[in-house]
């Protein structure tokens, strides 16, 4: 009996068909179990040799699965923190390894929104899965393939528009207290013109605010818009995880050669979700009670917006920092405001005089400005904030009487133009858009 030869590639063919297999269907699972179970996380032994930081776990519940991530490996234990807040874990519960998180977005997720794990929470139906399964960790693309970012955009509000103008690619920070006016300016910001997608991400938000934005500004934008949110009540887990998956939709529009407007309200609370989590793995606080690991977290996540590959769109990213106590030199400010490329300072002095949106503009840069402005523009803002700086510093002076007009030429012309000035530059979400700031400040100036 003869033996016909196996056709050319049949074994390559073969071999390759094994190898997925084996990759994708474990010959044999660990299996760990609980041995302690604390408020900061869960012990579980036989697993240290499986996983490593970062990777996923299974709790076999009697109920059903629970889900949480691994957050320090030792030599017989590991400790995991779930993604929920409460479950039926207890001693002696079995969990098993589950490889990394990772999702399969699909142009189909425009105009839904979705928590930290890319499951929908707006009530609509499944989401449609894409082919491809991405780890919700990347790496930026290498600074010297990365595209120059050059091209202006117009976001439609007058403050920003002429005094800290942004461009595609470009990553600047809000920086405010509470209830300054951060989410509504955020919100007037996600209808800017020239983007095809906008990925807005919203961790520690109060569930009633979630509702609000879904029916206000999802309803405006939901041909373009995702939303990846994780309340306040959720985990630490969900709150630390949400950006990075969001960053992870928005790096996938952008290599499909879209422009991305990513907005992420706020960076704060997930530095306090990264803190929460640093801290229960052992991590020792360095900075007003922030671990070290932190610091390297914020830019990792940050530096992933920006300009892609050549070939590639753009993310344009707008971050919300949420300013304990009014400090704007506390530590994570002070990090995230060295990383990104401006700042935009909302005062609550400013928003307490009714003054929105209520940017300190003595206080707010753009790196990129000298890419906007024409050469006629950058000598009016100049001349602008130098009349700004006057008025405001003979506030107190002017509050005693103790300024007469005529004694200061340039004080006088500063009392004539700001104040009309701080009324050309309100604008509300009701507002219409600006099409063009400096005329429409112009015309404003000259009644």
């Amino acid at each position: 009996m003869s033996i016909s030869p196996s056709p050319p590639g049949g074994l390559a063919t073969f071999a390759s068909r094994i190898h997925r297999l084996q990759n994708n269907v474990p010959l044999a699972e660990a299996i760990g179990k609980v041995v302690e179970a604390t408020a900061s996380g869960y012990r579980i032994h036989g697993l240290s040799k499986f996983v490593r930081l970062g990777s996923l776990v299974k709790f076999h519940c009697s109920d059903r699965p629970v889900l949480a991530e691994v957050v320090r490996v030792e030599q017989e234990t590991v400790l995991v923190r779930t993604f929920d807040n409460g479950s039926s874990i207890s001693l002696t519960t079995q969990a098993s390894p589950v490889g990394n998180l990772t999702i399969r977005p699909c142009p189909s997720w425009k105009g839904r929104m979705i928590d930290a794990l890319g499951r929908p929470v707006d009530g609509g139906a499944e989401l449609l899965q894409g082919q491809d399964s991405l780890s919700v960790d990347s790496a930026p693309p290498n600074a010297m393939v990365r595209k120059l970012v050059q091209l202006p955009i117009r976001t439609g509000v007058r403050v920003i528009d002429i005094f800290t103008p942004l461009c595609k690619g470009q990553r600047i920070g809000i920086f405010a207290g509470s209830g300054v006016g951060k989410s509504t300016l955020l919100s007037m910001l996600s209808s800017a013109a020239g983007f095809d997608t906008v990925i807005v991400i919203l961790v520690g938000e109060r569930g009633r605010e979630v509702r609000e934005f879904a029916e206000s500004t999802l309803g405006r934008e939901k041909h373009r818009l995702v939303s990846v949110v994780a309340t306040g009540d959720e985990s630490p887990m969900m709150r630390r995880l949400a950006p990075r998956t969001g960053m992870r939709l928005a790096e996938y529009f952008r290599d499909r050669g879209e422009n991305v407007l990513l907005i992420m309200d706020s960076v704060t609370r997930y530095a306090h979700a990264c803190r929460d989590v640093a801290l229960s793995a052992g991590e020792a606080p360095v900075a007003r009670g922030f671990p070290p690991s932190i610091f390297s977290d914020l830019p990792q996540l940050l530096e992933r917006a920006g300009p892609g590959a050549e070939g590639t769109g753009y993310i344009t990213g707008i971050f919300s920092v949420l300013v304990d106590g009014d400090d704007h030199n506390d530590p994570i400010a002070d990090a995230i405001r060295g990383t990104l490329d401006g700042h935009i300072v909302l005062s609550r002095n400013i928003a307490e005089q009714g003054r929105y949106p209520a940017v300190n503009l003595l206080s707010s840069i753009s790196r990129l400005a000298q890419l906007v402005w024409t050469p006629e523009q950058r000598k009016l803002v100049r001349m602008l904030l130098a009349l700004i700086a006057r008025f405001e510093d003979s506030r107190d002076l002017r509050s005693m009487g103790g300024y007469q007009a005529g004694g200061d030429l340039e004080l006088d012309k500063a009392l004539a133009v700001v104040p009309k000035l701080y009324q050309a530059l309100a604008q509300t979400p009701e507002s219409p858009v600006s099409l063009d700031p400096f005329a429409e400040v112009a015309a404003q100036l000259s009644e």
